[in-house]
């Protein structure tokens, strides 16, 4: 049976626990490491893990999966190096911070930098994955199975994690934006509350739905819902004159750049 360290039990390490015990036949081993006594009681109480300090988290375990915040891991790192089992698994989901940092200190270990968003949280993620210099094509494909549970994996090369973060994991929250804007239209326009969420929800679910399914590009969808001089033309020509367009390249762009400062800091 399969025995996985989750080194935080926030958001995204709950989301890693449903997926892995949904997904893994047999249900694995889960043992995780989360400060608070109260967050800790409830994820044994919900989910039937085990808490344990970090050190002690990682002993004989298959897969570590580190899931703090970039400024905390190079202390958890520092704690666990030395418990982590030779060959064991080390996920890293920790913006800007390389594989190559993770591996000076738990040499012993395949290293996989990973960046899953929130989605996750109901199995329908992205995460991209990069193995480090170190990891072993088994362990590699291993940490792609794995994740997978939460959603889609795409694998990129390390050099591009920092446009991955920027691109799906900070993405969700670029959509929650569209969301309260749509919404604060809606209302604008005389829809309850209640109607607005509805048709905001639903439109982003099968817009989102009907691009998955279809062969075209996303202009060219857009186009067969903007006839000339009409309602949606009227729309999108303030967005143009407002150039959203750009503003959302410049945000990811903006993201990037952060991921990237996390890394020298």
């Amino acid at each position: 049976m399969t025995r996985i360290a989750v080194l935080g039990g926030g958001v995204m390490g709950e989301a890693l626990i449903v997926g892995l015990q949904h997904q893994m036949n047999p249900s694995p081993i889960i043992v995780v490491a989360e400060k608070r006594a109260d967050r800790s009681a409830e994820l044994i109480d919900r989910f039937g893990v085990t808490i344990a300090a970090p050190a002690d988290a990682v002993i004989d375990a298959d897969v570590v999966i580190i899931v703090v915040k970039p400024q905390d891991i190079r202390a958890v790192v520092n704690e666990i190096a030395a418990r982590v089992a030779d060959g064991a698994l080390v996920i890293s989901i920790a913006a800007g911070i390389t594989t190559s940092s993770i591996e000076e200190v738990i040499p012993q270990a395949n290293v996989v930098r990973a960046m899953p968003n929130t989605p996750a949280r109901i199995e329908l993620g992205v995460t991209g994955i990069s193995a480090g210099a170190n990891c072993a094509a088994t362990a590699a494909a291993q940490a792609a199975q794995l994740l997978a549970s939460v959603g889609t994996v795409i694998l990129v090369p390390e050099d591009l994690q920092d446009a991955i973060t920027s691109v799906s994991g900070s993405g969700p929250a670029y959509v929650f934006y569209l969301a309260e804007a749509l919404i604060a239209g809606a209302l604008e326009v005389g829809l309850s509350a209640k109607d607005a969420r509805t048709a905001v929800v639903h439109t982003l679910l099968g817009a989102a739905h009907l691009l998955q399914v279809s062969q075209e590009e996303p202009a060219v969808l857009r186009s067969k819902v903007t006839s000339p001089a009409g309602t949606t033309a009227a729309a999108i020509a303030v967005l143009q004159e407002h150039d959203v367009l750009n503003t959302f390249v410049a945000a990811i762009k903006a993201a990037r750049d952060r991921s990237q400062e996390l890394a020298r800091s």
